[in-house]
């Protein structure tokens, strides 16, 4: 608690089709200029067809699927890409991105993915156009740095250990929740601005439970490890919220009593 202060087109098994939530939109998506096949708009994100979008990006690059596992995998120059169907987060390079609820093979058997995730694996820029509905992919290095020489290890260290005190047994979701807290208040005047300063910050008051009750340096579950490489690569579910708490283990209802309410994640409530 956080107190006050070769991937086939078709598949042939229709069990393994994860259809979008939402009715799906026709949208234009240009690369480099050129118009791109299959795109569409479904839960307000671009979607882009995975084969297709890497070939254009990166002409000559493999794509091979694991039908067993339902795991894509892409080798371009300079480029390793992971994704599993339905995982919230693909991998690139050694980076964790941010996919949400939006990994899943299409009713015609093609695996889509969010235009926004890919293309930063690729080192691309996207641009929307809300006028003529259309999203311009530029590209870049071809290529995401590396995790290693991404990650900061101490931020990873801390953050890990504080969503795995807090949110141990959440959802992925919920764990990017509470990293998003701790990035919103190092990005605050408001309070130190490292991590580990916002952690252990006693200004009003210990911050965290964890921190009172020793927790923190217990070591991070692997999804917790997850959650925080998702939030330092720009995973955000929880907006500018800057407190959460679980109110069935709360002792203090200062937050709920002086904040605006935004959402609940599993077991905690989320406040700006």
């Amino acid at each position: 608690m956080v107190r006050k202060t070769v991937l086939p087109l078709l598949l042939a098994v229709l069990l393994l089709t994860q259809a979008p939530t939402a009715q799906a939109a026709g949208v234009i998506v240009y690369i480099d200029g050129q118009r791109l096949s299959g795109a569409y708009l479904a839960n307000d994100t671009t979607m882009v067809p995975l084969r297709s979008f890497c070939a254009a990006l990166s002409p000559g690059c493999t794509v091979s699927w694991d039908s067993a596992s339902r795991t894509a995998y892409v080798n371009a120059k300079g480029l390793s890409i992971t994704a599993e169907c339905g995982s919230e987060y693909i991998t690139a390079n050694g980076r964790y991105l941010y996919v949400g609820q939006n990994s899943y093979i299409s009713g015609s058997g093609v695996f889509m993915l969010p235009v926004r995730a890919l293309a930063k694996a690729f080192d691309a820029k996207v641009s929307w156009d809300p006028a003529s509905f259309s999203a311009s992919v530029s590209s870049g290095s071809g290529a995401i740095k590396s995790g290693d020489a991404f990650y900061d290890p101490d931020a990873v260290f801390w953050l890990s250990r504080i969503i795995s005190a807090e949110a141990r047994g959440e959802s992925l979701q919920g764990q990017i929740a509470v990293g998003n807290v701790v990035m919103n208040r190092v990005n605050s005047p408001n309070y130190p601005d490292s991590i580990y300063g916002v952690i252990f910050d006693d200004n009003g008051g210990v911050q965290f439970t964890p921190v009172a009750n020793g927790t923190v340096y217990d070591a991070p579950t692997k999804l917790a490890v997850i959650a925080a490489k998702l939030v330092l690569d720009g995973a955000d579910v929880v907006g500018g919220c800057m407190y959460f708490l679980n109110e069935a283990l709360a002792t203090s209802f200062w937050i709920v009593e002086n904040c605006s309410y935004v959402m609940t994640i599993g077991n905690h409530s989320f406040y700006a």
